[in-house]
């Protein structure tokens, strides 16, 4: 689904013109310091992705980022869009070639961080500049977006704060981390899989769904389409829906298995995933036969939008097989 606040506009409202000189006068400061003793050199590609966790939290995260900005990427093993999300971001901190630095923070180990920073679902990526926490999106999110974002975020870094970013060694090797700068092969269906994003970022969301689908025929089991396609049929389903209209009507006609099905697509697209499992669920219980399975239906393909491994998705479906059985 769509990224939300996938925009560098909070930035004013976090960093209020006092606070912004104030840490750049700070990130000056701990700047002059690091070339006072010497400067901090170059680091390796390796060195540009990290593993955070609480206790490194402010030596790796808020005192660097008076040097560089800071991408946090926030996931879990069993977060199956953290999966497709977190390579990409890990490749982007290499090609960006030092002008940020990404840390990557398991929510599962790391709890209170997770609360600090108010996440309420993952992934969720956010930025630490000069000691300020910027919110960059939430949800999976295509690639050129995700660039256009980082561009904003290295701009303001560089006028506002005066952080031009590390000091890259081309020739180091890559170390631990090799799949965050080796070339990532060229597989059979990534001409229509881009092709399918591209139309995405277009709004061509029937576009999405064809290329996807032709994947589909081809290799039924490809997880990245299967998602896709998810993802795309469903902001088709929403993008023509009157929001207002369509939840007074599922709060009028409880029983209503499309008033249901359509605000169950609305709650998900906006980020309100047990909600939307909620109602599903709870109108199979209201309903039978023909209704019910097309409620059935419609909960299954957003178990798909979210992915198999959420702990979410595990729950409903035992609260649906409670309700069926």
């Amino acid at each position: 689904m769509q990224p939300r606040n996938m925009s560098m506009s909070g930035v004013v409202d976090l960093a209020a013109v006092k606070a912004a000189q104030e840490a750049k006068a700070k990130a000056e400061q701990t700047r002059a310091e690091t070339a006072r003793q010497g400067g901090a050199g170059a680091v390796s590609p390796a060195d540009l992705v990290i593993d955070v966790d609480e206790a490194g939290f402010e030596r790796e995260v808020l005192q660097r980022s008076a040097e560089v900005p800071v991408v946090i990427d926030f996931w879990a093993e069993w977060c199956q869009p953290c999966k497709q999300l977190s390579p990409v971001l890990e490749r982007l901190a290499v090609e960006y070639d030092g002008r940020f630095l990404l840390a990557k923070i398991d929510v599962d180990a790391n709890q209170m961080l997770m609360q600090q920073f108010g996440v309420q679902g993952i992934p969720a990526v956010f930025a630490v500049v000069a000691g300020q926490a910027l919110p960059l999106f939430q949800g999976a999110a295509a690639e050129t977006q995700i660039r256009q974002t980082l561009d904003q975020l290295v701009q303001v870094a560089e006028e506002r704060f005066g952080l031009t970013g590390l000091n890259v060694d081309a020739d180091a090797e890559a170390g631990g981390r090799p799949e965050a700068v080796a070339a990532e092969p060229v597989g059979p269906y990534d001409g229509l899989l881009e092709a399918a994003v591209q139309a995405l970022d277009a709004g061509d969301f029937g576009g999405a769904v064809r290329a996807y689908q032709s994947v589909l025929a081809d290799d039924p089991g490809n997880s990245e389409a299967q998602l896709g396609l998810a993802q795309a049929e469903l902001l088709q389903r929403v993008g023509g829906m009157d929001p207002q209209r369509v939840r007074k009507e599922a709060a009028e006609r409880p029983t209503d298995v499309e008033a249901q099905i359509a605000a169950a697509d609305l709650d998900l697209v906006g980020g309100h995933v047990e909600d939307a499992f909620g109602r599903l669920i709870d109108t199979v219980r209201r309903t039978a036969g023909d209704d019910r399975d097309a409620v059935r239906l419609r909960l299954l393909e957003l178990f798909e939008v979210v992915g198999p491994e959420d702990p979410r998705v595990a729950a409903a479906r035992r609260a649906l097989a409670r309700a069926l059985f």
